[in-house]
């Protein structure tokens, strides 16, 4: 179960090979990966909402 076997995960990462433990991403898949990226780039960002001031924390009261 190293890198010299074929059927781990970690063998077919060091052959660079596909198959059952290592799935290959379809055309499609990549594709819409791609194109991702760009809509998100294009967004523009929002700007940061202010923050609300600290409540005033009361003392505890002391135990007699």
């Amino acid at each position: 179960m190293g890198k010299g076997d074929k059927k781990s995960k970690k063998g077919k990462l060091a052959m660079g090979s596909f198959g059952v433990r290592r799935k290959n991403k379809t055309a499609k898949a990549r594709a819409k990966r791609k194109s991702a990226p760009a809509k998100k780039a294009a967004a523009p960002k929002k700007a940061a909402a202010p923050k609300k001031a600290a409540a005033p924390k009361k003392a505890a009261k002391k135990a007699e």
